[in-house]
């Protein structure tokens, strides 16, 4: 694989335009999170599927006073209430049939009070004990009670059937709370998977650098992105500085995508050209005109699955997730070309005439320890700057990209 490096923008586009979307896959909602809905989410009941309350307090049916009696709890139906009467009521719980409005503790006191006897039957006989009652009545200057307080109507987040979400959104915590609170246990996804494979003889595993080895930040680091792009981490393998256990874990990948890191130049333990050309995969990307991470690359296999080459160095390895990783993994879970985020610059970032620079940045301004072998900075940032060949002034909008 030879060629001049792609612009960054070209570079972009091609990447998420190698693949197509992954079929969709039924999921619960448990195992979600992270993957992009396939297919528009219905509510399978109205939301909430009753009216309910909004606050502690009572339920009351008629004009005040209202004589109090039992409770209603979430998950009880209750007994319909009369004018006149009133029951205690939690947040949560459905409204009897009959009341008109809930009245908050806060806004409501209660009184004992005699109920008065019965009429005397003919003939006369003893009367009856005067019962003892709690009589409810608002607090303050209510004025005259108006139904409709405090009450959740059925239905008024959804109803049955209605497209709660729709393809194409990224299911969060948030969403995935709805869909449960809709009556959805499961969904059609798109989560596309990937194999990793971290390769360099230097690499530890565990502890601090020692004896001239390097504790793998990559693997560790790219687990932890890959499902936030989407990408499910099906296998991470370290592999040898040698071709042939290259080409043999390349063809043991089954993922829907094969991410590497390190092997991407030219150097004397540098394989990974090689090994492809030899697979007969198709180049797409031989070379990004970014820094960090110029020897970046993309192909695809026989098969047409796509293999992303990422740089060896922590912050060019980033370089190259958001340059041509990013892009790919929207394509393959159905999402489509993300929506451009501008931000202005605090002070001049300079770039030379021939590469795009991308420049991790915390309110607009370039961080420090922010070179190519580098995570300290990117740590701290809050965005990445794509500063334009040339470079950007202060004041100057430019794109930022957000990594998780």
């Amino acid at each position: 694989m030879t060629g001049a490096p792609t612009s960054w923008p070209r570079a972009r586009e091609l990447a998420a335009g190698c693949a197509r979307p992954v079929e969709p896959q039924g999921l619960p909602l448990d195992r979600a999170l992270g993957a992009v809905l396939a297919a528009d989410a219905r509510a399978r009941s109205d939301l909430p599927e009753a009216d309910t309350s909004a606050m502690d307090g009572w339920a009351v049916a008629g004009p005040p006073p209202w004589s109090v009696a039992g409770e209603v709890l979430a998950g009880t139906v209750p007994p319909p209430l009369v004018p006149g009467r009133a029951t205690a009521i939690a947040t949560g719980a459905a409204v009897p049939a009959g009341a008109d409005g809930v009245l908050p503790h806060e806004d409501g006191a209660l009184r004992s009070a005699r109920a008065e006897p019965p009429e005397p039957p003919e003939p006369p006989e003893p009367p009856e004990p005067p019962e003892l009652l709690e009589l409810l009545e608002p607090l303050g200057p209510l004025g005259p009670w108006v139904p409709g307080r405090h009450v959740r109507r059925a239905g008024t987040e959804c109803r049955r059937g209605d497209v709660v979400l729709t393809a194409g959104v990224r299911l969060g915590p948030a969403a995935l709370g709805l869909l449960a609170a809709a009556g959805l246990d499961g969904v059609q996804v798109r989560r596309p998977t990937v194999d990793l494979l971290v390769l360099g003889d230097e690499l530890l595993d565990a502890g601090p650098a020692r004896d001239g080895r390097l504790r793998d930040a990559l693997g560790p680091l790219l687990s932890a992105w890959l499902p936030a792009l989407g990408l499910t981490l099906v296998s991470r393998r370290r592999v040898p500085d040698r071709a042939r256990p290259l080409a043999l874990a390349v063809r043991g990948c089954l993922a829907d995508v094969v991410v590497t890191t390190g092997s991407t130049a030219r150097g004397p333990v540098d394989h990974l050209h090689r090994v492809l050309a030899e697979l007969g995969a198709r180049p797409v990307v031989d070379g990004v005109a970014v820094r960090p991470g110029h020897p970046q690359l993309l192909a695809t296999l026989p098969d047409g699955r796509p293999l992303v080459g990422l740089p060896g160095n922590p912050l060019a390895a980033v370089s190259g997730v958001l340059t041509l990783l990013e892009p790919l993994a929207r394509t393959l879970t159905g999402l489509g070309p993300s929506a451009p985020v501008l931000g202005t610059l605090a002070e001049d970032v300079a770039a030379g005439d021939e590469a795009t620079r991308l420049v991790p940045v915390r309110d607009g301004r370039p961080v420090l320890f922010a070179g190519p072998a580098m995570l300290r900075g990117l740590a701290a940032a809050d965005a990445v700057a794509v500063i334009p060949p040339g470079g950007a002034r202060a004041g100057t909008p430019v794109l930022m990209l957000s990594p998780p």
